[in-house]
Parts: structure tokens; sequence; C-alpha cells
């Protein structure tokens, strides 16, 4: 996907979206959420803390 195709998915604009993929902007606690529910995975395993991609509910 793109980068504007997943800022539109979780409503951020697409620059902004690529900040947080360059690291130039850390991502806010309320995207994390986003990200997580748009990609069916925890919040823990898009930062890297587990490599249990379920989330549990």
């Amino acid at each position: 996907m793109t980068q504007a195709q997943v800022g539109k998915a979780i409503n951020v604009p697409q620059r902004t979206y690529a900040y947080y993929e360059s690291g130039q902007r850390m991502v806010p606690p309320y995207v994390l959420c986003a990200l997580a529910d748009f990609y069916q995975v925890s919040v823990d395993y898009i930062l890297g803390r587990t490599d249990k991609k379920e989330m549990n509910r």
C-alpha cells in the first residue's frame, strides 16, 4: 500500500504518515491504535515488543 492509502485509512495526511515512517516525527498513541486496528495487529507488535501479531481483546 502507498503512504497516501494508509494515511487515508487512518485519517492522517500522506506527508504526516511519511514523517512517521521516516522517524522524523513521533507517532502519537491514537495513530498507533489506528494502525493496529487497520493492520489487525496489536500495538505491541507494531512497537516490536512481541512477535505475536494477534490482538488480545
